[in-house]
């Protein structure tokens, strides 16, 4: 679980470089350590509204799912997005996404392929049980 987390969190710092529209504020003095502590605690908001809200919204949407070959996670992954941005608005701290379209969609296709990508390369040295 650890190990996701900071997949995630290194994807996500990786995805604000990338897109445009798609920033991380800081927690207050904004050095080093508070910089890499609110990505941390941004990628933990995300797996935490990714595994409820996400999983709750594939089972349900499942059907259209379907009828849309999958293209409709991408619409979902960007809401998702979204959603964390807000929540994290509200803690005064955290993501910001300018926009649906462009910076939503955008942002979380190249989230969920870096987060893909970092897995399989850190996989090999991750011992499981």
């Amino acid at each position: 679980m650890l190990v996701r987390l900071v997949i995630n969190a290194i994807a996500l710092w990786l995805t604000t470089l990338i897109v445009p529209g798609v920033t991380v504020t800081a927690f207050p003095p904004g050095d080093t350590l508070a910089v890499v502590l609110t990505y941390l605690l941004v990628a933990l908001i995300f797996g935490v509204v990714n595994g409820v809200i996400g999983n709750f919204i594939r089972i349900v949407a499942f059907p259209i799912y379907i009828l849309t070959l999958g293209l409709i996670a991408l619409v979902v992954n960007a809401l998702l997005l979204l959603l964390v941005s807000w929540i994290s608005g509200l803690l005064g701290f955290g993501l910001h996404v300018d926009s649906f379209l462009w910076a939503g969609v955008l942002g979380a296709l190249v989230l969920a392929l870096l987060s893909w990508l970092i897995g399989i390369v850190l996989r090999p040295f991750v011992k499981t049980r």
